[in-house]
């Protein structure tokens, strides 16, 4: 499938408005298009929210599904079954397939800069509305890693790591969203993940391809900085901030 030329902020925009009385009491979205119908390309599912392109604006079709695309990973055992949540973990999951990098200098600029979150928490406060639910005070867990590779690293042991440690996190649940950029010229990249809470972090993180990739961390790195911090989304979506995690 090629992209749509017209973005998922602008299509939203134009056709949510219209069709959100309509969805009043019902589940926004319960049924996606299915991931084959959706494109399979790294920087497409990274740089140009692909993923949004599941959702259904209008009536459903004849082909749906309940299992969304929250990673660049686009194949079966990467996908986000949105029956196993709860509703506000599910708007949230919902409006983070509009995830996206805004600027190009993420592997080493400002975290909060470097992505849409504006348009995340307008399109959360949207879908809650649209779905007549009542957004109440719920807080997030939030990991970023920023990375710098050491040169010559073998890339398909890397992606293998990587892809098997998503597997075992999505396996585990409450992974809403997981991202990773493309290395820059000096090897340097960011990862992020956003999990429903911190224990189901941890729980995601006890698998044996983790703890592969926790050993080969040495192997493959020049340097690692790990981060938590923790999002809270204000009553009614009227507020959000992502800050330092505090135990």
């Amino acid at each position: 499938m090629t992209v749509e030329t017209v973005t998922p902020a602008l299509k939203a925009s134009a056709i949510f408005g219209p069709i959100k009385g309509q969805l009043k009491t019902k589940r926004v979205f319960k049924h996606l298009r299915p991931h084959t119908q959706i494109s399979t390309n790294f920087d497409d599912l990274k740089f140009n929210a692909a993923a949004s392109f599941q959702l259904q604006w209008g009536q459903e079709e004849e082909q749906s599904d309940t299992r969304l695309i929250a990673s660049p990973y686009n194949d079966v055992p990467h996908l986000l079954d949105l029956e196993t949540l709860d509703t506000q973990s599910r708007l949230l999951a919902l409006a983070l397939s509009f995830f996206k990098s805004v600027r190009d200098d993420y592997a080493t600029g400002e975290y909060l800069e470097s992505f849409n979150w504006n348009e995340v928490f307008d399109l959360v406060k949207a879908f809650a509305e649209a779905e007549g639910h009542t957004w109440t005070r719920q807080s997030f867990y939030v990991v970023s890693f920023r990375s710098r590779l050491k040169p010559g690293v073998d890339q398909d042991h890397l992606h293998a790591l990587d892809a098997y440690s998503h597997q075992e996190a999505i396996a585990s649940g409450g992974l809403l969203k997981y991202w990773f950029g493309t290395k820059n010229e000096k090897e340097q990249n960011l990862a992020t993940c956003i999990w429903r809470t911190r224990e189901d972090a941890r729980l995601g993180g006890r698998g044996p391809w983790h703890a592969k990739a926790r050993a080969a961390a040495r192997e493959l790195y020049e340097s690692i900085v790990f981060s938590t911090m923790e999002l809270v989304i204000e009553d009614g979506v009227e507020s959000w901030h992502i800050s330092d995690w505090k135990d």
